[in-house]
C-alpha cells in the first residue's frame, strides 16, 4: 500500500519513468534487502557484487546500458573497493554527477570522501530502511 501511496504522489517515478538505484555490496543479503526496499518503493534497481562489477556495467559497451539516478556503495569490497569506484565514477563525464549513497559499517571512513563531490550522504550498518529510502528519494530529487 505504501509504495502505490508513495507512486501516485510522484516520489519515485516521475512522468512514467521509474528511478534508477544502483546497489553495490559484496554482501548478496544486503544487496538483497536493498533490492526489495527499492523496488517496493517503485525504483527500478540494478545490482552489483563488487566496484569493479559496477564499474564495467557503467562504462562497458552494454547496449542496455542504463545510468542510474543514484546509487548506494559498500566501501569494503574485494576486487574493487568504494573509494576506488567512487573516484573513478568522478573522472567520466556523464556519470560523475551521479549521487552516491555510502553504506558502510566504517564510520570513520568518511574522511576518506570529504573532497570527493558526488557523495550525497553516508549511512552506517545496521542502517534504518525509512531513513535510507529517504535519503534516496533527497539524492534523486537533488538532481532535478
Amino acid at each position: 500500500m505504501v509504495s502505490v501511496f508513495s507512486a501516485a504522489r510522484g516520489d519515485s517515478v516521475s512522468g512514467g519513468i521509474m528511478s534508477k538505484v544502483m546497489v553495490i555490496d559484496d554482501e548478496k543479503d544486503v544487496v538483497y534487502l536493498l533490492k526489495v526496499l527499492m523496488e517496493r518503493e517503485q525504483f527500478e534497481v540494478t545490482e552489483a557484487f563488487n566496484g569493479l562489477e559496477a564499474y564495467n556495467r557503467l562504462t562497458g559497451p552494454a547496449v542496455d546500458k542504463s545510468i542510474p539516478d543514484v546509487i548506494i556503495l559498500d566501501i569494503m569490497m574485494p576486487e574493487m573497493d568504494g573509494y576506488t569506484f567512487q573516484s573513478k565514477l568522478q573522472e567520466i563525464d556523464g556519470l560523475s554527477g551521479i549521487p552516491i549513497i555510502i553504506l558502510t559499517a566504517k564510520g570513520q571512513m568518511k574522511d576518506l570522501f570529504e573532497n570527493s563531490s558526488n557523495i550525497f550522504a553516508f549511512v552506517e550498518k545496521p542502517f534504518e530502511p525509512r531513513d535510507l529510502v529517504k535519503k534516496v528519494k533527497d539524492a534523486i530529487a537533488s538532481k532535478k
